[in-house]
């Protein structure tokens, strides 16, 4: 410290920096396909309320637990339920399978703050998987799949059949968009498969011209 008297350690330590955490990725890409409805809500709310951007696709094949007959019954209570003077100004009731796994994200999020709008902001939902996602590779949340978390006995319902009978108009065209999808990545794949195997099988016809180099690099750690 400047003015102090003889003998005062002078001392310029700074705290040591801090370590940056490592960013998650920029867009996480979950294929709702044997989800639980509620638990994947849920999962969902809370990675958007942490700033994440998430896209769910394959809306239709998310699950719901219970009997679908059940399902259905609760669903056209909901569909009841309006303002009696102007049904127009709500509450609005959707029939896309995204658009019902969105409302129930929003019911678990603060959606009229704006931290809450934000969060809803950052959130995508879509019916089959569209353009540029079905070239993405698609995560799964281990704790809200229907195999993990119900028994093998239990019935369940698929959200895509709730949403066509209560006035999904579209099934029938996404389940063909879906088919030509597979198709296209069907031949992809094979088309990948070829080129792997040429690869490997170009790595070991060179195998013996490369090996003292390869020896060098695996001696100081470059290779291992």
């Amino acid at each position: 410290m400047p003015g102090g008297g003889a003998g005062t350690p002078q001392t310029n330590d700074l705290p040591p920096p801090l370590t940056p955490l490592p960013l998650p990725p920029q867009v996480l890409v979950i294929d709702g396909r044997g989800h639980l409805l509620g638990r994947l809500a849920a999962m969902v709310a809370k990675q958007v309320l942490l700033g994440r951007k998430v896209v769910v696709v394959r809306c239709e094949g998310i699950n719901i637990s219970g009997n679908f007959y059940r399902n259905k019954l609760k669903y056209l209570a909901f569909l009841r339920k309006r303002m009696n003077t102007n049904p127009s100004r709500g509450p609005y009731h959707f029939r896309a399978p995204s658009r019902i796994f969105w409302r129930t994200v929003r019911g678990m999020l603060p959606h009229k703050t704006k931290r809450g709008q934000a969060a809803l902001e950052r959130l995508k939902v879509f019916d089959g998987i569209p353009p540029p996602y079905d070239k993405r590779k698609r995560m799964v949340v281990p704790a809200a799949l229907k195999v993990v978390r119900l028994k093998p006995t239990r019935k369940f319902a698929f959200l895509g059949r709730l949403a066509h009978e209560v006035g999904w108009k579209y099934q029938a065209i996404t389940s063909t968009l879906e088919e030509k999808r597979k198709e296209k990545a069907k031949l992809h794949y094979n088309k990948k498969k070829k080129l792997m195997k040429l690869q490997k099988q170009a790595e070991k016809n060179v195998e013996g011209k490369i090996a003292r180099y390869t020896d060098v690099l695996k001696q100081y750690g470059i290779l291992v």
